[in-house]
């Protein structure tokens, strides 16, 4: 399951498009209609005879044993299958990562430009001026979402923060798309971007290695693929400069919770990391700035839903006011109120920023919201993604 499926986007190469979300192998492949079904065959049990024969059996072609052949090597070379292959191209980024001294900028020239220049032109039209942040503000929850269709909420969440905010600790609370559940995943190394390198908080990770050893991943590979917090770090770096001081920590989904109940905290190893975060945060106090990398509900085809999502219309308008209730709970602090919104028909609007919002609730139940602005955006023509800007204050 460390894999993407999706409809392919290309129109002359239709099929389902299978790529490697955490860098192993570089290659995307596009699976012909006709052969998708077949993928079931590699689940480890079966044989390549059964496959030619299911093969043979749906397009009466003598000659489909070729075409056997031609999917399980191109599957193979790319890295696709659980075996010699993948365990070392799995093998080789893993430890070219721990030796790395810095996480280097994995969405940059993709999902923002790559030049200073240009990325600074593109910021400087995302972030014109919006309405005034609350006063006592301590946290943002922004999108993660690309910056080109999230922008309206990233500017809602960044565009007022007070430039004296640049000597505080960024909390940065992202999602954890591909990480373990039930875990948290630091890295000890320098954030590179186009702007330059932000600082990690030694102190603070090291705190938090110490006393939830068991709680965490350390220098946990997805940090090398996930964008959650590289976007935050972009947008931070932009209004506060290079060499801002962050705390990335990724949460990992509540699985356990969500799919067989109670609260995540039942998790001894999540309610350890929760506290010892939370002696943190009143610790240092006014030291720290609160940051959520956070998207919300994923619906339509390519989230394995049988619609095809429309953002602000039909089956979306019933999600923009689901959506809306869990934000009501988040903004009067009731982790218990959300997280059981969460809970219903175990988290069927999706919400892959669940865990960050959790944990922020958890750690600081003083906080309240006001909403700045909610959004709905085509990821692509069948589905939707929603997000929000949100200030935290006390």
């Amino acid at each position: 399951m460390n894999l993407d499926f999706m409809p392919s986007p290309v129109a002359d190469r239709p099929g389902l498009l299978i790529r490697d979300p955490f860098g192993f192998s570089d290659v995307t492949l596009i699976i012909p209609p006709v052969l998708v079904q077949m993928l079931e065959y590699f689940d480890g049990e079966r044989t390549e005879a059964d496959l030619r024969g299911a093969l043979y059996e749906l397009t009466g072609d003598l000659t489909s044993g070729q075409a056997c052949v031609h999917l399980r090597e191109a599957l193979q070379n790319a890295g696709f299958l659980e075996d010699e292959t993948y365990a070392r191209l799995r093998e080789q980024k893993l430890k070219e990562f721990a030796a790395a001294p810095a996480r280097l900028p994995a969405h940059a020239g993709s999902a923002y430009p790559e030049d200073p220049g240009q990325l600074r032109e593109v910021m400087e039209h995302f972030l014109q001026p919006d309405q005034p942040p609350p006063s006592n503000l301590i946290g943002v929850a922004a999108p993660h979402v690309s910056p080109v269709g999230g922008w309206p909420c990233y500017r809602s969440a960044y565009a007022t923060l007070p430039r004296e905010l640049a000597s505080r600790t960024f909390v940065i609370l992202g999602t954890s798309h591909y990480g373990a559940p039930e875990r948290f995943g630091l890295t000890r190394k320098v954030w590179s971007t186009p702007w330059g390198d932000a600082t990690p908080a030694l102190d603070l990770i090291e705190e938090l290695a110490s006393k939830a050893p068991a709680a965490i991943l350390m220098e946990d590979y997805v940090h090398s693929v996930e964008h959650s917090i590289e976007f935050q770090v972009v947008f931070l770096q932009y209004l506060f400069g290079p060499n801002i001081r962050i705390l990335p920590v990724l949460c990992g989904a509540f699985a356990r919770s969500i799919y067989e109940g109670g609260l995540p905290e039942d998790d001894e190893n999540v309610r350890r990391f929760l506290d010892v975060l939370g002696e943190i945060a009143h610790r240092e106090s006014d030291r720290l700035f609160w940051v959520l990398g956070v998207d919300m509900a994923h619906m339509g085809r390519r989230y394995g839903d049988p619609i095809a999502a429309q953002a602000h219309q039909g089956e979306m308008a019933v999600v923009a006011q689901r959506d809306h209730g869990r934000m009501e709970r988040i903004n009067a602090g009731d982790a218990r109120g959300y997280w059981e919104l969460v809970q219903e028909r175990q988290d069927d609007l999706k919400w892959c920023g669940s865990a960050p919002f959790y944990t922020f609730l958890k750690v600081l139940p003083e906080a309240r919201g006001r909403l700045a602005r909610y959004e709905q955006w085509n990821i692509d023509e069948q589905s939707v993604v929603s997000f929000a800007g949100i200030h935290f204050s006390v």
